[in-house]
């Protein structure tokens, strides 16, 4: 007979673990995002868009708008965050800055996924391609971000298109390399095999099969390349190769704030704590379905 000891210390009976399981399999990203890591970071990450969208109804001032009051103070009336060396309000600036941010960020990111990913799809079609890609991806990894940024701004100019460009090229090798990879494992798994001897098409078997499989990767690289991008927005924008002035992002407020740190710290709070929450909430997301993908 079976005790109630044994009983609460068995664990749950064999077919509950086999739900488990299958429900985990057929829902992996949701299981992951369920996890206290990942609702941590949509709490951050959600937080900072919300208030990107919202700088409309929450700035009470324009994000150009200068008034009388030079580097005021944290908590000065009408200006929460104080203002910068022009009088302009810091908390606006911050506001309108992250909706800057994320526009080049949804642009730049999808637009190197999916070139990275027409790349890796040459490169699977044939082994001359494949030499060829290959290529490409090692002449864009040769160059530095720095290097990068510098030379499409020298070409380019400064602006949204420079930095969305530099982005997207920086993330290519990243998305190719990674379904490249992908599709290479998955192309000698056993359900590949029987496909093709069923009658599959090649192209058939690569959409209907490999790609779903090979895909997971790709996830979690796009949680990742959002980080990155984030940094890469930001340097760019510190060192004055990013978006023009007087439009604000998170970089070039930052960027304002250095000669004025000693004096006025809270210059560079704002802009601190919103790339804080950003990274640190989509690294925390990234992590959640690394952890999940690799069960």
């Amino acid at each position: 007979m079976t005790s109630t000891t044994d009983l609460l210390t068995a664990g749950p009976p064999p077919a509950a673990r086999k739900a488990r399981v299958r429900a985990r399999n057929r829902h992996p990203y949701r299981s992951a995002l369920s996890t206290a890591r990942a609702r941590t970071g949509l709490v951050l990450v959600g937080a900072v868009i919300l208030a990107g969208l919202l700088a409309p109804l929450l700035a009470g001032h324009g994000p150009t708008d200068q008034s009388g009051q030079s580097l005021a103070a944290l908590g000065t009336p009408g200006h929460p965050l104080g203002t910068d060396d022009l009088g302009r309000d810091l908390l606006s600036r911050v506001l309108y800055g992250i909706r800057a941010d994320l526009g080049i960020i949804a642009i730049a990111v999808p637009l190197g996924a999916a070139l990275g990913c027409l790349f890796a799809l040459l490169a699977a079609a044939h082994p001359v391609a494949d030499t060829v890609v290959q290529r490409i991806f090692d002449l864009l990894l040769a160059f530095p971000g720095l290097i990068l940024a510098l030379a499409v701004t020298a070409i380019l100019g400064p602006g949204r298109l420079p930095v969305v460009l530099v982005i997207a090229l920086a993330e290519i090798p990243a998305f190719g390399r990674l379904l490249r990879g992908g599709i290479l494992v998955q192309r000698e798994r056993e359900y590949v095999t029987a496909a093709r001897v069923g009658g599959s098409s090649g192209s058939r078997v690569l959409v209907r099969h490999i790609l779903p499989n090979a895909a997971d990767p790709l996830i979690v690289q796009i949680a990742v390349s959002l980080t990155v991008a984030v940094f890469i927005e930001g340097a760019m924008s510190f060192l004055g190769v990013g978006v023009r002035p007087p439009e604000p992002t998170l970089g070039a407020v930052l960027s304002q704030s250095m000669p004025y740190l000693a004096q006025a710290p809270n210059f560079a709070a704002g802009p601190l704590i919103t790339v804080t929450a950003l990274v640190l909430g989509l690294s925390l997301i990234a992590e959640a379905l690394n952890r999940e993908i690799r069960r």
